[in-house]
């Protein structure tokens, strides 16, 4: 699709998925748990917050592919306080690109940080992210601050009689 100077743009295009889509999510989902998480994944908490979401129903699922086609990446946004406010915050529950697509041109990781802000500044709240990882981690911070300047805050975790003697 041509871009407003006529040229052919290499970014993905970003929609907001539906419910139609729940599988092609989930599997995005269950795979972005399996690879990041520290600890195993429940697929029913997942499926309590990314089918609410595919219903517009207090988030949004923003994806990269075509309906019906495997999905190439996703990020699960999530609206409510946080839990010392009554303040609504748009946070970023988890942003997966399928590995198949990550060295393909395009910044599909950017690009679904870029719609998270956009849906922030339509939704006039704040976003947060977070990056709670245990797979290439500093390349998350790395992008993360690109597109949205220096962390406000980080993340410590400590894994039971794992400290060093």
């Amino acid at each position: 699709m041509p871009d407003d100077s006529g040229q052919v743009s290499t970014r993905p295009h970003v929609r907001v998925a539906t419910v139609d889509e729940v599988h092609a999510v989930m599997a995005l989902a269950l795979m972005g748990t399996a690879e990041n998480g520290f600890v195993p994944g429940n697929p029913l908490k997942i499926l309590e917050n990314v089918y609410p979401s595919l219903s517009l129903d207090h988030g949004i699922v923003g994806v990269i592919g075509a309906p019906g086609a495997e999905l190439e990446g996703a990020v699960l946004l999530r609206i409510g306080p946080l839990w010392y406010s009554d303040a609504d915050i748009l946070e970023e529950k988890a942003i997966f690109i399928h590995p198949a697509y990550r060295n393909a041109r395009g910044g599909r990781a950017a690009r679904l940080c870029e719609f998270s802000m956009e849906c922030a500044d339509m939704l006039g709240l704040p976003l947060c992210i977070g990056v709670l990882s245990a797979h290439r981690t500093a390349a998350k911070v790395r992008m993360y601050s690109r597109m949205l300047g220096e962390p406000s805050g980080a993340y410590w975790v400590y894994m039971p009689n794992s400290r060093a003697t």
